[in-house]
């Protein structure tokens, strides 16, 4: 119940709560329910971080919970079931559809078949009945397939077995085969069971960019039961696109071009190229800097990569002006030396940065006014204007960004743990690191807050380009004060002209090597009010280099970083596929995962993509809804409901 001192206000809350419990026997049988429910045992947490576009990984991961599925299976048919059944069983409840047409196949008679769906159904029931013995039949009954509810409900609570209901049971299956529903029943119940292994999905950053479907990635969140999102770095990049920002848009443009995904923009989104594309043609030819990079395994054809390379240039170089007038009108962002485009020697091909002199090569400034380079050509400036355009007219892209902004937030407090992809911006010496903003300085907390707040306004005011707010989501991305970015400057000018590696490197903020200290993460979680002692950090954008003997468990368990490589573009440097993160009422278990290869493999051999569970932490005494966020709008919900008790219906 909202808090007030307000006696007429609350008492029109109690007359509305009133007429959804309209007699005194209503109200306590609701509070009953829900005091009861607070002694359950906490559902489990599935964490998933930087997809970067993988969908079908990402599919995989999310169907076999981090394995939890298996394990469930595994748990439930141990000294029944070979080690290979449990392996067929578990991809049947991953892919039903397309494991039910290998399984048909395998059959030469109708007889046999029927008695493997007699003995699928019954198993499938008793998994329902093991995965789902934390909830209320309530809860259940939402998770199950609707159109089967009554048939499940009869074979799980099913009573009297031996005696007066066999014949009942038995011809209940019977008639589910005879009527041809066997398949939509077990392809019902794999998707419940999916559901009740993991209770609250994570999603702690970067859903796009680098890999090919995550407009794929968005239509599965859309439809999941129950999830959060904290927005990484190329989140906030396609948000701020929608929402106005053309650097933005430029951004995304190029990094689709880099990574071979430009029909992400045209297929998935339905945006016209064809202008940028007249323009890349006009201007720009061949540049080994700007060939795409192909991870998919499809090779390109000359064409196919010439084009490509064509589009590349001209967006980058749309970008690096796009750039220059920000700078210059917010010099509170700190970012004098990224106007590059104003400190190139076009004579002699080179760039004074950060007090260096480099030579540029592959260079391609064909459409640079030397006099006023960072000016766009007009044609330069109504393509973008064309692309923003479109782009904000994309009925599936405003979906998408429309939920994002509905499910995401910079960070999340969310049963004592800190969610948070990017860092807290701090200093060497672990000090909060300070920025001024329209004549306030923010750190910690409030500087991420002020960051949110006018990521939602820019959002809000889409035709807006060029105020402060959505200069500030552009400068989420590049930003040295950024907790998405985390480094001091962004050098993408220096990777695509010079070789000197050197002038690539791009120093990260404090925190990524000062999260490794115990004392650090406790002031951290105390910044945000949450207990030192229970808490952890919960943080993705950064790959974990396993394969480097890097360790995602930091600071005695403190910190969890959970990027392990879901983005094939990383994985050769992570030696892994991706971490996931599962937290149970037992405690929290981190997951390795191996490179995906296909479903093909898990379908027909069982083979799952993971490796290692690692327990992260076991609870002292088994965590129950009473301990977590939905415990404390439980107990405002009793709150409530005991103060109508005593105002409608005791006297």
């Amino acid at each position: 119940m909202v808090e007030t001192n307000d006696t007429g206000l609350k008492e029109k809350y109690l007359d509305l709560l009133a007429n959804k419990y309209d007699n005194e026997e209503k109200v306590a049988t609701e509070i009953m329910n829900l005091e009861s429910i607070l002694d359950l045992p906490k559902g489990t947490e599935h964490f998933v971080s930087d997809l970067h576009g993988e969908y079908q990984a990402f599919q995989h991961v999310l169907r076999n919970g981090s394995g939890n599925v298996r394990q469930k299976i595994a748990e439930l048919f141990k000294g029944t079931l070979s080690d290979d059944e449990i392996s067929d069983f578990a991809a049947l409840v991953y892919y039903p559809e397309e494991k039910l047409q290998l399984v048909k196949n395998e059959f030469e008679t109708k007889e046999a078949l029927d008695d493997w769906y007699i003995t699928t159904i019954h198993r499938m029931i008793d998994l329902i009945a093991h995965s789902s013995t934390k909830y209320t039949r309530s809860k259940l009954r939402k998770a199950l397939p609707q159109q089967f509810v009554f048939i499940i409900e009869e074979l799980l609570y099913k009573t009297d077995e031996d005696a007066n209901k066999k014949t009942y049971y038995e011809k209940l299956v019977n008639q589910i085969i005879t009527l041809g529903q066997a398949d939509k029943l077990i392809i019902g119940l794999s998707y419940s069971t999916q559901r009740l292994v993991v209770n609250h999905l994570h999603v702690v950053g970067d859903i796009y960019d680098r890999g090919p479907e995550p407009d794929k990635i968005m239509d599965t969140l859309i439809d999941y039961h129950s999830l959060d999102i904290q927005w990484g770095n190329h989140d906030v990049l396609w948000i701020g696109a929608y929402a106005g920002s053309k650097v933005c848009l430029a951004n995304i443009l190029r990094i689709c071009a880099r990574y071979d995904n430009l029909n992400i923009i045209e297929d998935a989104y339905g945006i016209n190229l064809r202008p940028l594309v007249n323009l890349a043609e006009k201007y720009y030819d061949d540049n080994p800097a700007f060939h795409p990079k192909v991870t998919s395994g499809d090779e390109l054809s000359e064409l196919e990569n010439l084009q490509i390379t064509k589009i590349h240039q001209a967006i980058a170089i749309i970008q690096f002006k796009l750039e220059a007038p920000i700078i210059k009108r917010r010099p509170f962002f700190e970012m004098e030396e990224r106007l590059v485009l104003e400190k190139v020697d076009y004579d002699h091909d080179e760039l004074t940065v950060y007090g260096n002199t480099y030579k540029l090569e592959n260079t391609c400034f064909q459409t640079v006014d030397r006099e006023d380079p960072t000016k766009l050509l007009p044609e330069e400036e109504e393509v973008i204007n064309k692309l923003l355009l479109s782009i904000q007219q994309s009925e599936k892209l405003k979906r998408h960004m429309n939920f994002l902004m509905k499910k995401g937030s910079l960070y999340l407090k969310y049963n004592g743990n800190l969610l948070i992809h990017g860092c807290i911006p701090v200093d060497e010496n672990g000090e909060m690191e300070s920025m001024e903003i329209e004549g306030k300085t923010y750190n910690g907390r409030e500087l991420l807050d002020k960051f949110e707040e006018y990521l939602r306004q820019s959002f809000s005011n889409k035709e807006s380009t060029d105020d402060l707010a959505t200069d500030i989501v552009w400068y989420l991305w590049t930003g040295k004060y950024s907790s998405l970015f985390g480094k001091r400057a962004m050098t993408t000018f220096e990777r695509y002209f010079i070789n000197d590696k050197a002038s690539h490197k791009e120093e990260k903020n404090p925190y990524y090597y000062l999260r490794e200290d115990v004392s650090m993460c406790r002031k951290m979680l105390e910044e945000f009010n949450l207990d030192p002692e229970q808490g952890r950090i919960i943080n993705g954008h950064t790959p974990v280099k396993e394969i480097d003997g890097e360790d995602p468990i930091k600071a005695n368990g403190k910190m969890l970083v959970i990027d392990g490589g879901f983005s094939k573009a990383y994985q050769k440097t992570t030696g892994i596929a991706g971490y996931t993160l599962l937290y149970n009422s037992f405690g929290m278990q981190l997951v390795a995962h191996q490179h995906f290869n296909t479903k093909e493999k898990v379908l027909r051999n069982g083979a799952d993509a993971l490796s290692v569970r690692r327990v992260v932490d076991e609870e002292l005494e088994r965590k129950k809804v009473r301990d977590t966020n939905i415990g404390v709008k439980l107990k405002e919900e009793i709150k409530s409901l005991k103060e109508l008790l005593a105002y409608r219906y005791i006297q």
